[in-house]
């Protein structure tokens, strides 16, 4: 049975919390089992577990941070103990120094192999010289070993393994301040490891002079609000961004609504909603116009084969962006489902890594939340974001130059210059125009 890792459960994720532990030590598991809660850098999500067995250990307890591939578990079959301490450390030097040695004894042949022809008959002068050198001379010529500091006389006397010294001096740590959690207080390289977040986490809890006491607060950010800033950062510093925006008629799009509904759609969990008009929408548009389905790549510009639709939804964290695979082959009725299905579970944190990453455009709808109109954010590398605002009753003027109540919504595009020129966009914008004032085009 393997020693369970802390997984890698985002592209950008180099580090995990264990949130919380779905199991306790000594239950019966089985793969596929809800095994613990972790944070990642975009999302808080449960894990399943991989193995069938007993969860014999649990090495990193509830509110620890560990980086990706640190171990975290042991799931043991029928009578089977999880390693010791002391016999994991041993394997991990004996790993460590295998290369170590095989170094060292190259380095160590090179000199002797440079010696040898340089070795030459001293001459007669030379001999009578060492001959008439007194002994303790002979001797002081001899490099004498430097005598060992307090310092490190006192880390010698610390328990630790080769790996934990090492680890403590690239990280700056003093064996001698560490808390040895190994057999008879022996520091471990997780002793290490923990010493230094600990030491360098310190300040950053410090509150400031000036903050008094239930005035205010300092939050630290979570793995996934501080993903988010960097996001931000380097799509609105090193992307282009420029904005198109439409207003349409959605009065079309309310017509087919109440259509479906009187046909048998009543407000149940399946119904086909105005917004998934609109991801359908978005999709056929793109498909029309392929050249807005791309990214830029340094010296070239990505054209994608398929349309991977990228759906924001907002959580308590923050926000993620399930995708919809290849949705130019899914009716509306399967990006409808799938669009559920995805938005529920990423509330609930049942995602799956996968579901979240890549995605070559992102549908933002903030209509639910009353708002008319905004720009949103490009996710780097995608090419472009579309926005849509709630649907309002307007003032307008009809064919007959009249004026009537009509439905309106905005739609901004925001898109990466890099890649998308004024007038491909028109061309998007004109095309999802078309289909979403003529429904009926959607449903075929």
């Amino acid at each position: 049975m393997p020693e369970i890792q802390m997984p890698k459960l985002s592209d950008t994720m180099t580090e995990g919390t264990l949130v919380a532990w779905k199991k306790k030590k000594g239950d019966q598991v089985s793969a596929g089992e809800v095994l613990a809660e972790i944070e990642t850098d975009k999302a808080t999500m449960e894990w399943e577990s991989p193995e069938d067995g007993t969860l014999t250990e649990i090495y990193v307890q509830e509110g620890g941070k560990v980086n990706v591939g640190d171990r975290i578990a042991f799931i043991g079959g029928e009578d089977e103990e999880a390693p010791k301490e002391e016999e994991k450390e041993k394997e991990k030097e004996e790993k460590e120094e295998k290369p170590k040695a095989k170094e060292e004894e190259k380095k160590e042949e090179k000199p002797k192999k440079a010696e040898q022809p340089k070795k030459e008959t001293p001459t007669t002068e030379e001999k009578e010289e060492k001959k008439a050198a007194p002994p303790k001379a002979q001797k002081k010529a001899e490099p004498e070993k430097p005598a060992p500091t307090i310092e490190k006389a006192e880390e010698a006397r610390v328990k630790a393994s080769p790996v934990a010294r090492r680890i403590a001096a690239e990280l700056g740590v003093d064996l001698s301040s560490v808390n040895g959690t190994g057999p008879e207080g022996r520091v471990t390289e997780t002793d290490v490891r923990a010493a230094a977040k600990s030491k360098s986490a310190a300040p950053a809890t410090k509150v400031p002079a000036a903050v008094k006491a239930g005035e205010s607060a300092r939050i630290q950010l979570s793995g996934m609000r501080k993903i988010i800033a960097q996001r931000l950062v380097e799509s609105l510093g090193p992307v282009p961004h420029f904005y198109l925006n439409i207003n349409i008629d959605a009065a079309p799009l309310m017509e087919a609504r109440e259509e479906l509904k009187s046909a048998g759609e009543d407000a149940d969990a399946a119904k086909i909603t105005v917004n998934d008009f609109v991801l359908k929408a978005a999709v056929q548009a793109a498909v029309k116009v392929p050249r807005v389905n791309a990214s830029f790549d340094g010296d070239a510009i990505v054209q994608f084969a398929d349309v991977d639709l990228g759906i924001a939804v907002a959580i308590e964290d923050g926000l993620l962006t399930p995708v919809i695979r290849a949705a130019q082959n899914k009716s509306l009725r399967e990006i409808s489902e799938q669009a559920k299905d995805l938005a529920h579970r990423a509330r609930n944190k049942r995602m799956k890594p996968e579901e979240f990453q890549g995605g070559t455009f992102t549908v933002s709808n903030l209509g639910g939340m009353g708002i008319d109109s905004f720009s949103a954010v490009i996710n780097p590398p995608q090419g472009f974001i579309l926005a849509v605002g709630r649907i309002t009753k307007v003032p307008v003027v009809d064919d007959c130059d009249q004026i009537i109540v009509g439905h309106r919504m905005s739609l901004t595009m925001s898109c990466d210059h890099r890649v998308i020129d004024g007038a491909l966009g028109a061309e998007y914008l004109k095309e999802l125009r078309h289909l979403l004032e003529n429904p009926a085009l959607l449903l075929v």
